[in-house]
């Protein structure tokens, strides 16, 4: 008897060490605020090379997120809740998530990522987790078939509550990837 309790406890040890989206969620919901640099390159069938842009992105739990695009022009999106506001060349437009819901999808993987909210990825996503706190992989793979007709998968990379990379497929073999450096990095667990 004893020795079937002893067989059972390496298998209960690998459980309590395995690093999946809950424990990601909860190393990502420790991260209330932040400030980052970015660099993105697009890679967008029919033209000769790549498009990069830079700039700054910031964000405060639960659901204001911001991109300030410097280069190569300077443009913006701003989410606040449920209000979107994007602004380039001195004009501002402003719209609310629930006028287009392919991009309401994307703004809730930012923001259930950012927040470390496994629920609200699961409700919009097919989720895999990779890798343990010190690097990780979170795959997001679109259940609504209209963004998927669009969105093939998003990966996001990080490093303990910090997201470094975000790396977007579209549909149609176009890409982008986003490589992030926090400008003052919290010392996260």
């Amino acid at each position: 008897m004893l020795s079937v309790a002893l067989a059972a406890l390496p298998s209960h040890a690998a459980a309590a060490d395995k690093f999946d989206l809950t424990a990601l969620a909860a190393l990502l919901a420790q991260r209330k605020s932040g400030e980052a640099r970015f660099e993105e390159t697009r890679l967008v069938s029919g033209l000769d090379g790549p498009l990069l842009s830079s700039g700054t992105l910031t964000f405060t739990a639960p659901d204001a997120f911001a991109r300030h695009t410097l280069q190569p022009r300077p443009e913006s999106m701003t989410v606040q809740g449920s209000v979107i506001t994007l602004k380039r060349g001195g004009r501002s437009r402003q719209m609310t998530l629930d006028a287009v819901p392919e991009l309401s999808t994307l703004v809730e993987a930012m923001r259930g990522t950012l927040t470390g909210d496994a629920v609200a990825l699961q409700k919009h996503f097919t989720t895999a987790v990779a890798g343990s706190a010190q690097g990780w992989k979170l795959t997001l793979v679109p259940r609504d078939r209209a963004l998927a007709a669009q969105v093939r998968e998003v990966a996001i990379e990080g490093q303990r509550g910090d997201p470094r990379t975000v790396s977007l497929w579209l549909a149609g073999g176009d890409s982008s990837r986003m490589t992030i450096e926090p400008i003052d990095t919290p010392k996260s667990p």
